[in-house]
């Protein structure tokens, strides 16, 4: 006979969700707010975007020549961890022609899938629990997120329109604390294109001496520029040992896919960055390196004319903000244009969601890129004059709009 308590039904065992596996690093990051944001995008029709950072322009056809070459040729084995010896060279030739910062290839030169790679080596290799990482904002949105997953405290000092979005030596100095270690600039600006002069920059070199920190500067930009040249920071007095300089192919050549980015610093810097490298990605694809071989050598006419054309598009964004109405401080870098829109009495997603909802216009609300960024709204003109055109009528459209609802 069985007993009462044998009929009673056994406690059920929980089954643990699959999130349950996840390291809480990676499970308290936020998705990124320019994909949420463009995600939206991809359901409607007749959009103008206006947000994502990727030149509007075909890589041209010789780069691309370059690495069906090399694919012909049978060009598909491993390189070098560091990346091939000849670009290293060419990187180093670029940089000191451009920039007046001179490395040593065989040891101060990592070639990367990509600047962001470059960016999670260095924070991978410098970066130990509680460690403070400085970040002026708005800036990227990665930065904050890397500083996360690596176990860093990430620190925001916010930069202000009245001062083109610069940093200031006041503003770094009031974040500094004995845990401060890593400061990362990223200038001309993304989201802001704000650029710093040698004379922004010596207030910042001094604190940075003076407190012992390491700099990344991310100069994926630096081609950019608009009535000045770009001053890297690691050419600043003192600064090129403890900087790690990145950049590029991305935006200047028109290169986003192909993923060539580098990395340049103390011979010490670049070995700790190479052996976490080598075990995760081993190194940068060969076919697109001899791409970027062929941008250095011969591609820098063509750099110009994009640069060029960036900038008659800039002009003609910022001026057309300023009719509509929204303050716009003008960009002296880079490929976007900042406006405020406090004066609609939105918050800054709100405006991104009903400009899309209401006039079929792309951007990524300011908010996304921390501190200062909300009451601002991100567009790239990187896109064609006829886009920029018709999608300034629209803005100015709903704003107007909005004017007469208030």
């Amino acid at each position: 006979m069985i007993k009462d308590e044998e009929k009673q039904p056994s406690t059920p065992v929980r089954r643990p969700s699959m999130a349950d596996y996840l390291s809480p690093l990676v499970r308290d990051i936020k998705p990124s707010g320019i994909r949420r944001f463009f995600d939206l995008v991809s359901t409607r029709k007749d959009v103008i975007t206006l947000g994502v950072g990727e030149p509007d322009f075909v890589t041209p056809w010789h780069v691309r020549e370059a690495a069906v070459y090399a694919l012909e040729t049978g060009k598909t084995q491993y390189t070098s961890n560091a990346g091939m010896p000849e670009l290293r060279g060419a990187i180093g030739q670029y940089l000191n022609d451009q920039f007046a910062v001179a490395y040593n290839p065989a040891d101060e030169i990592l070639v990367t899938v990509g600047g962001s790679e470059a960016i999670d080596l260095a924070l991978r290799a410098f970066i130990s629990p509680g460690d403070e990482i400085l970040i002026p904002e708005p800036c990227y949105i990665s930065y904050s997120p890397i500083t996360a997953l690596t176990g860093g405290k990430p620190v925001g000092i916010e930069t202000y329109a009245k001062d083109e979005f610069k940093l200031k030596a006041e503003s770094l100095k009031a974040v500094i604390t004995p845990k401060s270690k890593v400061l990362i600039l990223c200038y001309p600006s993304n989201p802001t294109g704000g650029t710093m002069t040698y004379e922004d920059w010596l207030p910042i070199t001094k604190l940075v001496e003076e407190h012992d920190l390491v700099v990344i500067s991310d100069e994926i930009y630096a081609e950019l520029t608009y009535g000045s040249k770009h001053v890297s920071f690691a050419a600043m007095p003192g600064m090129k040992d403890r900087t790690v300089l990145v950049s590029g192919f991305s935006k200047a050549f028109a290169m986003t896919g192909w993923r060539m980015g580098y990395a340049c610093g103390h011979p010490d810097l670049i070995a700790a960055m190479l052996k976490i490298h080598q075990y995760t990605v081993m190194c940068a694809p060969i076919m697109a390196q001899y791409a970027a071989l062929e941008a250095l050598q011969h591609g820098l006419e063509e750099k110009d004319r994009m640069v060029e054309a960036y900038n008659q598009r800039r002009r003609l964004v910022v001026k057309g903000f300023r009719d509509i109405g929204l303050d716009c401080h003008e960009p002296q870098g880079a490929f976007y244009a900042f406006p405020s829109i406090v004066s609609t009495g939105l918050t800054s997603e709100q405006f991104a969601q009903r400009l899309l909802d209401e006039a079929g216009v792309a951007a990524v609300p300011g908010d996304v890129f921390g501190l200062g960024g909300e009451g601002h709204l991100r567009c790239s003109y990187a896109t064609s004059v006829t886009n920029l055109t018709e999608a300034l009528e629209r803005i100015g459209g709903f704003v107007h709009r909005l004017k007469q609802q208030g």
